[in-house]
């Protein structure tokens, strides 16, 4: 609440990237200290805990999977999910895969192994994952129950919070 997207007197902006940055690479399981860089000896006093800095503490660490699409850009096609599957993916302390019951529609085309962006029903992105059939059998199986994952939760990276 106390950052935002605006310029202050102080500084040229950028707060607001700084932090949206810092969280999502702790959440890959890296620490991450923000800190005023002019200050003598500032990684020093970082190490020894004696730094003014906002830190952002890692969550457990991740497969190098899961940190590989954290930072994949080429998505192949967009698999629209609806309000269910977008609560389950996003349920904390819950590990879920993305199943057909829960995909909506489906933007473009892919094949078993490309990556695919998950989008929910107002097209807000929710996070990237590989597929784990192509996008002909996925459209097959919209809706369904009883059927295999279209992305297990192995190979997905969620990039939204309930």
């Amino acid at each position: 609440e106390f950052v935002t997207a605006t310029r202050s007197q102080f500084g040229r902006g950028g707060m607001l990237t700084k932090c949206s940055i810092a969280h999502k690479v702790a959440g890959l399981g890296i620490s991450v200290h923000i800190a005023n860089g002019k200050t003598p000896d500032i990684l020093l006093n970082i190490v020894n805990e004696s730094a003014i800095s906002t830190w952002f503490q890692p969550s457990k660490k991740a497969s190098g999977t899961k940190k590989w699409l954290a930072h994949a850009q080429a998505a192949q096609a967009t698999v629209h999910i609806n309000a269910g599957a977008r609560a389950a993916l996003l349920a904390p302390g819950q590990a879920s895969s993305l199943l057909p019951v829960g995909v909506v529609r489906i933007e473009g085309e892919f094949q078993k192994g490309d990556l695919v962006r998950l989008v929910d029903e107002t097209g807000h992105a929710l996070g990237l994952g590989l597929a784990e059939y192509g996008a002909d059998k996925a459209r097959e199986r919209l809706g369904q129950h009883g059927q295999r994952p279209l992305v297990h939760y192995d190979y997905l990276f969620l990039t939204a919070e309930g």
